[in-house]
């Protein structure tokens, strides 16, 4: 737990950037910390791009953010080989892949041959490029955006990119206290003219340091069996809840297990403990389940959504 304190840093630094979002704070640093990319799905002008900038700021990391069009190419994203007349062979020239923290903005408007190369970064941390990989940096992470509103022009994503994502964090506008204070923060930032003080000391070392001690965190059998019981029981709902036995089509995957497990890890390490506790894996189970799971006809036609599938499946299951 060396490294919690810088965190906390980091945590104060955004609450300056950011008013009225702390749970969008809290996800953005337990991706971070578990090495994992988030999907930020939310309207127009909520925050998303600013709170990522304002993370890569506080890390030092090198960042580049992407606007996804649909006229996008894979080598706009991956890079590409270029010949160089002079020698008469071909030299790789990267990519915006190639920074520690890419954002990805409106990531569903990328069309499907764009999405499976960024899969393969995601998922392999490298990039294939005339039948020669390349390695992405140790921090790398993907953090992208999607707009509900605007699904004219839009891929969805497919289950296999989805899953790679370890959270899927909705985002709901501020109430009407919190967007007074976000008026009164542009208003003393002279309209955004002025520039916060950045103070945190965090550097990709540190980040990559602070992973190791998330993944040392201690976590009973009990709650790891906690965990495998809330995943599984989305591919048998009715093993726990009998009258929903066909409301999901799809379940979540083991890499579902792991993603809770590490997420919840991260959210003990922020909290400042040692070990995992029930309220870990409830508070990060909802992010890391609601893209993985798919309701059935029937669980649409009862107004039955994931979060709602969710909700119920974590009430059924006793808390160790």
């Amino acid at each position: 737990m060396q490294t919690q304190p810088e965190f906390l840093t980091l945590r104060r630094h955004l609450e300056q950037r950011i008013v009225g979002q702390s749970r969008l704070l809290d996800r953005l640093m337990v991706a971070l910390l578990s090495g994992g990319h988030i999907l930020l799905e939310g309207p127009p002008g909520l925050a998303k791009t600013t709170a990522v900038k304002a993370l890569a700021g506080g890390v030092h990391a090198r960042f580049q953010r992407i606007q996804f069009t649909p006229d996008l190419m894979p080598a706009d994203i991956t890079g590409s080989d270029v010949f160089n007349p002079k020698t008469g062979d071909f030299r790789f020239a990267p990519g915006p892949l190639f920074n520690e923290i890419v954002l990805a903005d409106e990531i569903n408007r990328a069309p499907p041959k764009v999405q499976s190369a960024l899969l393969e970064a995601m998922e392999e941390h490298q990039v294939t490029i005339g039948g020669q990989s390349h390695a992405l940096p140790d921090l790398f992470i993907v953090m992208a955006t999607q707009n509900p509103l605007e699904q004219s022009g839009t891929y969805p994503l497919p289950e296999a990119q989805l899953d790679r994502f370890l959270l899927h964090v909705v985002i709901d506008y501020p109430d009407e206290e919190e967007e007074l204070r976000i008026l009164d923060l542009d208003r003393g930032m002279h309209f955004g003219e002025d520039k916060t003080d950045n103070n945190t000391r965090l550097s990709p070392a540190t980040v990559l340091s602070a992973r190791r001690e998330v993944a040392e965190i201690h976590i009973e059998e009990t709650l790891e069996r906690y965990a495998v019981s809330i995943v599984a029981a989305t591919r048998d709902p009715g093993k726990w809840l009998p009258d929903w036995h066909d409301a999901i089509r799809f379940g979540a995957s083991p890499r579902a297990t792991l993603a809770m497990v590490r997420a919840a890890s991260a959210h003990a390490y922020l909290r400042g403990r040692e070990y995992v506790i029930p309220d870990d894996v409830i508070e990060v189970a909802g992010d890391v389940l609601r893209h993985r799971i798919i309701p059935s006809f029937a669980a649409r036609a009862k107004q039955l959504s994931s979060d709602d599938l969710i909700k119920g499946i974590l009430k059924a299951i006793p808390v160790p």
